[in-house]
């Protein structure tokens, strides 16, 4: 008898599963991977001059990939931790193509650009510059970081 208890009915204990928290490297590995997507979607759009959409998905299949290999605990917390870098990269990269394009015009360059954009201002040229199938390619790519990321 070990810990009070026979052997066989010591075995039937179920263990507790693994706590583990998100670490100081899981929250860089996805704000890396998160700026490193953005800045790949932004050249992206630069260069074919479309705002492409569908890389929404493609960032939360990024997103969900380094939530995991940062070894985030499933559940909630990384759902949630998954959709919400998926919208900041969705947010950003529109910000920064809107804010490169405007500021090639004004002959600012993309951070100075980007700084000085309004909101409102943004939501106009966003609005604009995106059509019907890229809101459902942003909407598909938010339901596949919160199915991926769970």
């Amino acid at each position: 008898m070990l810990c009070g208890l026979p052997f066989r009915e010591r075995s039937m204990i179920p263990a507790a599963p693994p706590t583990r928290r998100a670490t100081w490297f899981s929250w860089l590995l996805l704000l890396l991977g998160a700026f490193g997507f953005t800045a790949v979607w932004v050249l992206a759009s630069l260069y074919s001059g479309r705002q492409l959409g569908w890389m929404a998905v493609l960032g939360a299949l990024d997103i969900a990939w380094m939530l995991r290999l940062g070894g985030w605990h499933r559940g909630l917390g990384r759902m949630l931790a998954g959709v919400g870098a998926t919208a900041g990269i969705v947010i950003v990269a529109n910000w920064f193509i809107t804010a490169t394009q405007l500021g090639g015009m004004l002959g600012l360059d993309p951070w100075d650009s980007a700084m000085k954009l309004g909101w409102h201002h943004a939501w106009i040229l966003v609005s604009l510059a995106n059509h019907a199938m890229d809101a459902v390619w942003i909407v598909v790519g938010l339901l596949v970081a919160a199915w991926l990321s769970r």
